[in-house]
């Protein structure tokens, strides 16, 4: 948690905002808030962005933490989680972390702390909105992770219409207190259902509705532990985000939105060599493309730092070639989803994926157009232009690396890399001139930016 003040990770952190910045996971339900009722200083969050940790700290904290990493691993392992005591200085630190880097917190209390009758205890979580509230903490709130895998971690079941009476509980707590009377609320991160817990979102929709904001639920392609370079270019693989998704949809209404709470490349920790490689991207960028176009409103990445393989910063806090994605991601892409036409044909053209939305109005001027593309061949490939874009000059990034698993990417030809702790490299496009036809080298990832378009849809 202390390398939450490394300036390295804030300065990263803050490329990344606006975002919404989730502390929860599988260790949320073995989490139990317990004061110290310390005599604190009135200070809002904002004004100790400039208390940074001494570098000889970051370092020992950095060494620290690799230990720390193998145990954690082996809990995942062994799934014998030991329960664990935060106080206000954890909550304070996040709050500082998200204050300062233009995030939006989300706070996961833990859903397993229940009564004799299986209701959940909200005495504890009762005590920590209070003290949020009393620090005028801007926050969110969620309950519980993956419920679908409550009695596996745990030995605790508990039914989607129990699930979603907890959560009108905490709604009710969070109206009661005042300050969080319109803070969001989102639930209930049901895992990828397995067989024997299909029920649990429709029941927890049966009696929790009313109580959430957005849907939230989790995804993940593969098993990290059986997995391999190949499934992170098959197109079968990331066509699965589809039916996934279409699964979830069936059971809400319209007008509530929908949220990855939770999603990388593969579960169980990432795939050891590849979720934190080059490769990895090729599902990332997909996902952020195809997750759009299907009406996922949200998509939190799993995860900024932390145990596994599936991280966006390295272990000395360096970012990984996921990173650079996710920074090109939000600085050229706008909401807006335009269709594209994609014609049906060879194994060979199912192996090149596009995406089209307006472009960042903060970065481009208003009816810019941005094609996301990528190569999953290994060698080069041509698209088509849409006669309405062929005639616009365009801005390209292209994303390759030297071997698909490899930590490092280039961008454009030029190998990213941070210039100092405090300072990203310029993201430069390369200008090209109007064509009806781009080239995609092979196993690239690629943003087209057309600048001249007034696409209607987009000004």
């Amino acid at each position: 948690m202390a390398l939450l003040s490394s300036s390295k990770v804030r300065t990263l952190s803050s490329a990344l905002s606006p975002s919404f910045l989730r502390f929860g996971g599988t260790r949320q339900d073995f989490m139990k808030f317990k004061p110290q009722r310390r005599k604190r200083n009135s200070k809002n969050p904002g004004e100790s962005c400039q208390q940074l940790l001494p570098w000889v700290v970051e370092k020992q904290l950095k060494m620290n933490w690799t230990l720390q990493q193998q145990i954690l691993i082996k809990e995942d392992l062994k799934r014998k989680f030991k329960k664990i005591s935060f106080t206000e200085v954890t909550v304070d630190l996040l709050n500082s972390f998200s204050s300062c880097c233009g995030f939006n917190l989300i706070f996961g209390l833990n859903a397993l702390l229940r009564t004799s009758e299986n209701v959940w205890n909200s005495s504890n979580a009762e005590t920590l909105i209070k003290y949020c509230q009393s620090r005028r903490y801007r926050m969110n709130w969620e309950l519980g992770n993956e419920p679908n895998s409550f009695e596996k971690k745990a030995g605790i079941r508990v039914d989607g219409h129990q699930l979603g009476l907890d959560f009108l509980r905490l709604r009710e707590l969070m109206s009661r207190s005042g300050f969080y009377r319109d803070a969001g609320l989102f639930g209930p991160d049901v895992g990828q259902p397995r067989d024997h817990r299909t029920d649990i979102l429709g029941g927890f929709l049966q009696t929790g509705a009313e109580a959430v904001d957005a849907v939230t639920w989790h995804h993940y392609y593969v098993n990290g532990r059986d997995t391999s370079l190949e499934d992170f270019l098959d197109p079968e693989i990331l066509d699965t985000l589809t039916s996934k998704t279409n699964e979830k949809v069936k059971l809400l209404s319209p007008t509530k939105p929908i949220w990855l709470g939770e999603t990388s490349s593969a579960y169980g920790g990432g795939a050891v060599g590849l979720s934190d490689t080059f490769v990895a991207g090729f599902m990332w960028l997909d996902k952020l493309g195809l997750g759009a176009t299907l009406g996922l409103d949200v998509v939190m990445r799993q995860v900024l730092v932390g145990s596994g393989s599936y991280h966006l910063l390295d272990e000395n806090l360096d970012p990984l070639p996921d990173y650079w994605l996710s920074l090109l991601y939000k600085r050229l892409v706008g909401p807006e989803v335009l269709k594209v036409r994609k014609r049906s044909g060879s194994a060979r053209s199912k192996r090149v994926r596009t995406y089209l939305h307006c472009s960042n109005e903060k970065s481009y001027s208003r009816g810019s157009v941005t094609l996301i593309s990528m190569n999953l061949n290994q060698n080069p490939s041509r698209i088509s232009v849409p006669l309405v874009l062929s005639s616009s000059s365009l801005e390209a990034f292209i994303l390759q690396s030297d071997r698909l698993d490899s930590r490092s990417v280039k961008l454009n030809g030029r190998l990213l890399q941070m210039l100092e702790d405090e300072t990203l490299p310029d993201l430069r496009g390369t200008r090209l001139p109007p064509s009806d036809l781009l080239q995609l080298p092979g196993f690239s990832l690629n943003f087209f930016v057309f600048l001249d378009v007034q696409a209607a849809a987009c000004l």
